[in-house]
């Protein structure tokens, strides 16, 4: 039977292994930029696992917890573009509870477009005017979906601490994104993930 990791250092490497078996796919790809790699990442395959979730949700808290340490305060939501976001927010959040947070991380997700009906409604979830928020991604390639993310966010005035990858492909997205003056922090980093 399976048990949670004792420390994120732990939690980080058996995700980093998760990643390499379930993620990372070898041939000949087209990606959403229309680029062509002769790799793919899917990182669903991981964030929307049962054990991958609670690896995640360690990992990713660690990583923000160290962050919120460096620029001295706390933030209050955690989210993204759908779909690769939402499963990190969620188990984020699930962790941040667990652990006993007096206030756990609020998740939310921006929607690709926003509601037709009801509250029309780009931003779903406890999202708050005002907010600390981080903006998450699951890859960030171009830099695109988290560009996107960041303008709704503004929009619904958020205000955006900083911005967390599970993965950064390496392909200038993360220089596209820090350059609008947000400090990206990537879990992993592509070659991390090629070398197993």
């Amino acid at each position: 039977m399976w048990k949670p990791p004792a420390s994120p250092a732990e939690a980080r490497r058996e995700l980093l292994e998760l990643l390499r078996s379930k993620s990372v796919f070898r041939g000949d790809f087209v990606l959403a930029s229309g680029a062509r790699s002769n790799y793919y990442i899917d990182c669903r395959l991981t964030t929307l696992d049962a054990k991958g979730a609670w690896l995640v949700g360690m990992v990713v808290l660690e990583a923000i917890r160290k962050q919120e340490e460096r620029i001295k305060h706390r933030v209050a939501s955690i989210g993204g573009l759908t779909m690769g976001a939402d499963p990190i927010a969620l188990a984020t959040s699930m962790v941040s509870a667990i652990s006993g947070d007096r206030s756990p991380l609020r998740p939310f997700i921006v929607r690709k477009a926003a509601k037709g009906h009801g509250q029309t409604k780009l931003i779903e979830g406890d999202f708050r005017a005002g907010d600390q928020v981080v903006v998450i991604d699951d890859v960030i390639t171009t830099g695109d979906s988290t560009i996107k993310a960041i303008e709704a966010v503004r929009e619904a005035r958020g205000e955006i601490d900083f911005i967390v990858a599970l993965v950064n492909r390496q392909e200038g997205g993360v220089d596209r994104i820090e350059q609008l003056g947000y400090p990206v922090v990537p879990i992993f980093n592509r070659d991390e993930l090629l070398q197993g």
